[in-house]
């Protein structure tokens, strides 16, 4: 048996397994240590693993894996404690770094006091990108979708990985378990998709609830929070700064230009350090 150290750590409930992969993996199998780290009956439990790796276009690399093993090409909120997981390391003593994803490469930013801002990459509105084949004018505001026996009005946005925001009276009060995965696995949505399920509080405050594709309902998602400004702008509910409230915490959205990237805001804490047994 080896031992794998890790970090645990979470960014407003949303909670992740960090494994240092700055001198090489030391795992040969992602997939199942994945599902075997991630477990929260049989293992450390956490919504997603990160991986620490070294970058030859960005100052780091971000890889990430689902509880089912599968691979995301993004997560805000992870990305925010990855930066405080690199300067507890000391592979960076900078307050911004340049850090490799599946979706591209985000900035984030140290603000003090285990806060975060990221610049992430601007919304994709392209039905082909996003993907989906949902049609309608573009951007698709709020266009039909027939799931488990209902029509339901969404708005598919992609913040380099896939997202469909569903505005509701009342998200508490909704069949996640029921609506979520037949969302997630919609044949709308080619390379599934996160759900999120939306009320306007006000034109600054947003509440939502996150089913997670590959992952199932989270406390926070970070790019699912940014995928919901940008539906509160583009359906008219919300302004180009936000509070999104989560079930984990409260994150802070900017959208102020258009044409321009969207930043996202909150917590990155340190939850304990362990090692991990693996054959």
């Amino acid at each position: 048996m080896r031992r794998i150290p890790f970090a645990k750590m979470h960014g407003a409930g949303n909670d992740f397994v960090f494994v240092d992969c700055m001198n090489g993996d030391p795992v040969d199998d992602w997939t199942g240590f994945a599902r075997r780290a991630l477990d929260r009956h049989l293992g450390v439990g956490g919504d997603q693993l990160l991986l620490v790796e070294r970058s030859t276009v960005a100052d780091f690399r971000m890889g990430i894996r689902n509880p089912d093993g599968s691979v995301a090409e993004m997560c805000a909120n992870g990305i925010r404690c990855f930066l405080k997981f690199v300067r507890e390391h000391g592979y960076t003593t900078q307050d911004a770094v340049r850090v490799e994803t599946l979706a591209g490469v985000v900035t984030p930013r140290w603000l003090g006091e285990d806060r975060v801002e990221i610049e992430m990459t601007r919304p994709v509105l392209d039905p082909q990108k996003i993907p989906t084949r949902l049609q309608g004018s573009v951007p698709l505001v709020e266009v039909p979708l027939e799931v488990e026996g209902e029509t339901l009005r969404v708005t598919p946005v992609s913040m380099g990985n896939p997202h469909c925001v569903v505005f509701v009276e009342d998200p508490e009060r909704v069949d996640l378990e029921r609506l979520g995965p037949a969302i997630e696995h919609h044949p709308d949505f080619p390379a599934r998709t996160n759900v999120e399920f939306v009320a306007a509080s006000s034109p600054h405050q947003l509440v939502q609830r996150t089913w997670e594709r590959g992952t199932g309902e989270t406390l926070a998602c970070g790019s699912g929070a940014c995928a919901t400004a940008v539906a509160g702008v583009l359906t008219g509910r919300g302004k180009h700064d936000v509070q999104i409230r989560l079930r984990g915490g409260e994150l802070r959205v900017r959208w102020p230009d258009p044409e321009g990237p969207v930043y996202l805001a909150g917590p990155a804490v340190h939850v304990f350090d362990g090692e991990i047994l693996v054959p």
